[in-house]
Parts: C-alpha cells; structure tokens; sequence
C-alpha cells in the first residue's frame, strides 16, 4: 500500500506520511508535520508546521490544523471546522509558537462541520461537537456538545449513538 498525493498538493521537506493515506487537490502539508497511515485529507487542507496526526483520521474540505494542534487516531473533522492555537493574536505583535495554546482531539472524536475549536483544550474520546458548535473549554469522554458556546447535551457511545440526554 502506498501514499497518494494528488499533484495540486505542497508537502514541505522533512514530513512523515504514513502508509495508505491520501492527500487530495490543493493541500499544503508543511515542515515538521506527521500525518499516520490510512489518513485522508480532503481538498484544501493546511496542516502547519510540527503537528501530529494519527492513524486512520478523516480530514474533510477546507480544514487547517495549526501548529500546537494534535489529533489522535481515528479522529473525523468536519467540512471547514476551524481550529486556533492562540487565544489573544495581534497582527503586530506576534507572540511565536513557543507560545501557542496546546489542543488535543483524542481517539475517536468527531468535530462537526463549521465548528471552533478555541486553543487550550482538550476534546475526549469518543465525543462528538455539533455542527457550528464553538468550544471554549475541554469536553469530556464520550460527550456530546453544541451549541455557542458548546455545553453538554448528552452522553454517546463509540459509534455516536445518544445513549442518555
């Protein structure tokens, strides 16, 4: 099995891509990023310098995942979900990437599409964030959220099926 990159896409020197994952039109994979096996990443993703991606997640359109950013196995991001990585930028005065807030997506998390996730918080396993949802606090193991700001509005299993409101 090998790695498919379309030819529209950009991978910076001194990137690992693992066995299996496709990487579609008009992607720029930068320096330092690593990216596990079966991933796919679909058109016009950005993943930036240093970040880690693991096994078998699922990029969908216009996502771009910051440096200070982590996604754990099997993760799925949602067409044009935002991540950040700095909670109070300026323009003139860049703070650098010593810096940015940490953010983690851990194993099985699903990320809806056009939601925000606000840097410096961790998203459990098996949760799930509705769509247009803005997180601005960490979200537990198997919990659902929505809304702006995101609050709990239920417990899910693995598969994403509501098991209690």
């Amino acid at each position: 099995m090998s790695v498919y990159i379309h030819e529209s896409s950009y991978i910076d020197d001194n990137v690992g891509i693992g066995e299996g994952t496709k990487i579609w039109h008009f992607c720029h994979i930068q320096s330092g990023a690593q990216i596990g096996r079966n991933c796919i990443l679909g058109q016009n993703v950005n993943v930036s310098n240093n970040v880690r991606i693991g096994n078998g997640v699922k990029i969908q359109n216009n996502v771009s995942i910051y440096e200070g950013v982590e996604l754990e196995d099997n993760v799925f991001c949602g067409p044009s979900c935002v991540f950040t990585n700095d909670l109070t930028p300026r323009a003139c005065y860049p703070k650098g990437k010593e810096n940015y807030k940490r953010t983690l997506i851990k194993n099985g998390a699903s990320i809806g599409a056009n939601a925000t996730i606000v840097c410096g918080i961790t998203i459990g396993k098996n949760a799930m964030v509705a769509a247009g949802a803005v997180v601005t606090r960490d979200v537990g193991d198997n919990v659902l959220v929505a809304g702006v700001p995101a609050k709990s509005i239920g417990m899910i299993d693995e598969m994403g099926n509501i098991v209690r409101d």
